[in-house]
């Protein structure tokens, strides 16, 4: 066998090079700014949290993490850039909800919803929020139920887009009612937000975050929280099961996800920096007070059986709402 001017046998000493090699790519990494696509618009219920984490990672990783905003088509947009960008590290996705119902809707994607992402972990939980105008002569979810019995279709509900949380919040809502409102989709949050606040439309069922400064300052009313529990922002807000739709829950989730192909160290390096934020007071006190809790797996692997059996509910939800989008 050769050997070097060390004695020591050329095949040994290549293994033990590469062994050392292996976490050096960890540590080297990130050596420029990571981008975080978020397929949501700025200033919307997923971006807020987005923005707080991100801000946590760039502190903990001593690189920049930038938003990049692509909203639109229920998330689709920003999935099909983030399953295209190159598997080094450097491009992350916020994955959500969002993206499941978007596989079940949508006939034809340029990508595998599940398969073309290499999962890193859940980041945060939260419920929504039913909210009105105050013109609408509803002040509890059972008024509501009752005033859409009385004028069926004549109610309309916004969205963030077809296939969001919030679309799906309201036709599961209106569903397990029994009661016909319109949905009207938007371009993201914001435009929701701004018509809901014009009273364009007259019901919405968007994330917490969003709304508490709304809520606050009664130019929208909170009927319900789509959650199983209160919120500890809007404790005195039954949830809509609480307030006479039993068994209704819905929750929206938030989780980071890379290209397929993303390295297992980089991969490994990105969970243990978001969970290292993530276990923070701070970083919780910041994601409550924007109406989210922190959330997270152990591990990438038990964040893919978690997508696995969202991708399965959300299918079957899609699928009973009866809903499609060629």
């Amino acid at each position: 066998m050769k050997t070097n001017a060390y004695n020591i046998p050329r095949t040994v000493l290549g293994i033990f090079v590469a062994a050392l090699s292996l976490p050096l790519a960890a540590q080297s990494y990130p050596s420029k700014p990571i981008r975080m696509i978020i397929p949501f618009s700025a200033g919307g219920a997923a971006d807020v949290p987005g923005r707080i984490v991100t801000q946590r990672l760039t502190e903990s990783l001593k690189q920049q993490v930038l938003v990049d905003n692509r909203p639109g088509a229920g998330s689709t947009i920003g999935a099909d850039a983030a399953a295209k960008a190159a598997p080094d590290g450097y491009t992350v996705f916020m994955i959500s909800n969002t993206h499941f119902v978007s596989a079940a809707l949508y006939k034809k994607l340029g990508y595998d919803s599940l398969n073309d992402f290499t999962p890193v972990t859940q980041i945060t939980s939260a419920p929504n929020v039913m909210v009105v105008h105050p013109s609408l002569p509803a002040k509890s979810v059972k008024e509501l139920i009752a005033l859409a019995k009385a004028k069926p279709g004549q109610i309309d509900y916004a969205s963030s887009g077809n296939g969001s949380t919030q679309h799906l919040s309201g036709a599961l809502f209106a569903n397990m009612a029994g009661i016909k409102i319109t949905h009207i989709p938007y371009r993201g949050s914001g435009p929701v937000t701004a018509d809901l606040l014009g009273g364009q439309v007259q019901l919405a069922f968007p994330g917490i975050a969003g709304m508490l400064p709304h809520i606050k300052t009664g130019k929208l009313r909170p009927l319900g929280v789509t959650g199983s529990k209160r919120s500890p922002e809007l404790p005195d807000v039954p949830t809509i099961a609480e307030a006479g739709v039993k068994g209704y829950e819905m929750v929206a989730w938030f989780g980071v996800s890379g290209p397929k192909g993303l390295p297992r160290d980089i991969q490994m390096k990105l969970h243990g920096e978001l969970l290292k934020v993530l276990k923070t007071p701070e970083m919780s006190k910041s994601l409550q007070a924007a109406g989210q809790e922190p959330a997270w797996q152990d591990t990438p692997e038990k964040f893919f059986d978690f997508l696995k059996v969202e991708a399965d509910k959300w299918a079957k939800i899609v699928k009973a709402s009866g809903a499609e989008i060629n």
